[in-house]
Formats: structure tokens, C-alpha cells, sequence
């Protein structure tokens, strides 16, 4: 799939993390295993859920949940993938939104990547994880690429939808602020 100057130039801005909030919640120690994370594109190993859980005990439960969405992750992926293709039967045929089939990679790929951004709020027990700046550019990418931000919104949903029926209510209501977080972000970008 060929790129436009525009869109290789808006991907590395389009980075929708930001660890500044947690200043005051966190030791740099501990924002540097989530950024270091963040900046390899990967889940938090259980090394490192071990550091962050020695230097912040009373993280432990939602490191737990954050480790169990990672090992659900192709599962909880593969189900929004259904999810999308279920409601959009035919946005991967010629002439729509997510074809050719490397369209449809990239977009899969980003259901990967939102649930890995949304295990970084709930292991920090903060929802707040993301960056305005890099979302405004992920808007900016997805207008460029013409990405079909209502496929995308299903799929996040679904990411919820399915994440969540690993906990009990109670859980569920703080977990899905991480996932609320970013499907907000997502739903501010103009379906243009």
C-alpha cells in the first residue's frame, strides 16, 4: 500500500499516548517502563508489570488486569474484527473502505494497538493516558488514509465489550474508564 508524503509524515506524530499527567502520580522510574513500552508499540511484559508492582504495590490488582487483557489480546482482537465485518459486510470488497486487504491489516492492527494503549491506563489505574496532540494527528492520519471512523468506533466498542466480560460489575465500571477515554477521543474526530 503506497503512502503519501503527508500521511508518512503525520504516522510518527500520531502517537496517542502521553504519560504527562501522571507526574504526580508516579516516579519517573515507573512513567519510564510505560514509555519505554509505549515507545517499542508493545504490551507491558511481566517484567515489567513486576517493577511497576514492587515500586507501587497498591497497583497489583490492576496489573492483574492489565496482564489478562494482554494474554486476551488476540482473542479480544479477533472478536472486534468479527464485530466490524458483521456490521460492515462489505467494507472489504473493491471499491470500499478497508480494501485492499492491506487496508484491512492496518486497521486490525490498530484494534491491537488501541487495546495495548488501553492496558497502559488500566495497569496505571489512570485513564487519563492519552496525548490530545497525537490524537488530533491520528485524526489528521485517518483523513489522509480515509480511514472509516464508524468501522473503527465498532471496533473499539467491541474491544470494550469483550475486555470487560473477563471482570465482574464492579471492576467493569473502573475498567471502562480507560476504554471510555479513547472511544471519546475517537468519536471528536470528524467523519469527513
Amino acid at each position: 500500500m503506497q503512502l503519501s508524503e503527508r500521511a508518512k509524515q503525520l504516522i510518527p506524530q500520531a502517537r496517542i499516548v502521553s504519560f504527562a499527567t501522571w507526574k504526580n502520580l508516579y516516579s519517573e522510574e515507573v512513567i519510564a517502563i510505560f514509555q519505554d513500552a509505549d515507545n517499542q508499540s508493545r504490551y507491558l511484559t511481566n517484567e515489567d508489570l513486576e517493577r511497576i508492582k514492587n515500586l507501587h504495590p497498591h497497583l497489583s490488582l490492576m496489573l492483574e488486569k492489565a496482564r489478562l487483557l494482554r494474554e486476551q489480546a488476540p482473542n479480544i482482537v479477533a472478536d472486534a474484527r468479527k464485530k466490524v465485518l458483521a456490521d460492515f459486510p462489505d467494507i472489504t470488497e473493491p471499491g470500499n473502505d478497508l480494501y485492499p486487504p492491506e487496508r484491512a491489516e492496518a486497521c486490525w492492527r490498530d484494534f491491537w494497538q488501541f487495546l495495548r494503549c488501553i492496558t497502559y491506563g488500566i495497569a496505571g489505574n489512570s485513564p487519563q493516558f492519552t496525548s490530545q496532540e497525537g490524537l488530533r494527528n491520528m485524526e489528521l492520519l485517518y483523513q489522509e488514509l480515509r480511514v472509516p471512523v464508524s468501522a473503527m468506533l465498532c471496533g473499539l466498542e467491541q474491544l470494550k465489550k469483550v475486555s470487560l466480560q473477563q471482570f465482574d460489575s464492579e471492576e467493569r465500571d473502573l475498567l471502562s474508564l480507560s476504554f471510555d477515554h479513547l472511544i471519546t477521543g475517537l468519536k471528536n474526530f470528524s467523519q469527513a
